[in-house]
């Protein structure tokens, strides 16, 4: 689309971009062309990043990592667009994840 940085789009430039990547990707995966289907849906996590309210990601809290059914994540502190912090179970080693794949445990009822 264009060379426009995303913390420069507004929220109509971002949804426009993020459903450009995502119809690339798309494409990518019915032709076969993995490394770049994964490329075009990073590039659409990192879009909607900047969607995301930053206020509603709080370090100490857990949250669901969007692309797992089961796996959550436990938000130390955020840098950018990023939750730094570490998944539930297994190692417990520092990563970081584009806020845009995070979402609540806790749903209002």
């Amino acid at each position: 689309m264009n060379e426009k940085n995303y913390a420069a789009m507004s929220e109509h430039e971002l949804r426009e971009e993020i459903a450009f990547l995502k119809e690339k990707a798309r494409k990518a995966e019915q032709l076969g062309i993995i490394n770049e289907f994964a490329v075009y849906e990073r590039k659409a996590l990192m879009a909607a990043a900047y969607l995301v309210d930053l206020d509603t990601i709080v370090p100490g809290e857990m949250y669901r990592i969007d692309s797992s059914d089961n796996e959550f994540f436990q938000v130390d502190y955020l840098k950018g667009r990023f939750a730094w912090g570490h998944r539930l179970g297994g190692d417990r080693y520092q990563e970081a994840l584009p806020v845009s794949m995070l979402s609540p445990v806790k749903v209002g009822k």
